[in-house]
């Protein structure tokens, strides 16, 4: 009887949950404009490089006021663990951050998520995503708004 029991049990399915900061976390396809101090822009995609891919996740920690960003070596290899508010879908921190990707310290401000805030390029409604970035190892003043959606895994031409 203990064996069956035991069988029975070993055989549950565990609610793994969400994690802190879901609602933040993704995929995410992004323009690189360059702006000015006031966040109007200056030149669009100033280095030629169209949508680059930018990922956004939990810590370990699993907080909902910290996550990780990175483009991944896309744009300027980058990796930071910014300050957020997941019930607010906003992140950022007017102090400057380590980059872990490689020796330079970054500062990413008025970061937000807009659920269903914009179109795919293949017209699918998505979630927006939009920050200003600024690196330590740039030429002074030099600051770049990143802006797009979330991936949604659908092909080009669906809607």
């Amino acid at each position: 009887m203990t064996l069956v029991v035991a069988a029975l049990t070993s055989c549950e399915k565990e609610d793994v949950g969400e994690t802190a900061t879901v609602s933040l976390a993704g995929e995410w396809m992004v323009t690189v404009d360059l702006v000015d101090a006031s966040g109007n822009v200056v030149m669009e995609d100033p280095y030629g490089m169209g949508y680059v891919q930018v990922i956004t996740y939990n810590t370990a920690a699993n907080i909902p006021t910290e996550m990780w960003i990175s483009d991944l070596g896309n744009f300027w290899d980058f990796t930071a663990k910014v300050p957020c508010d997941a019930s607010a879908q906003t992140f950022g921190s007017s102090s400057p951050l380590t980059n872990e990707a490689y020796e330079c310290e970054l500062t990413i401000t008025d970061g937000k998520v807009t659920f269903g805030g914009t179109l795919s390029p293949s017209g699918v409604k998505a979630d927006a995503i939009e920050f200003y970035i600024t690196f330590s190892d740039d030429d002074p003043g030099m600051r770049y708004l990143m802006k797009g959606y979330r991936r949604t895994g659908l092909n080009g031409g669906a809607k």
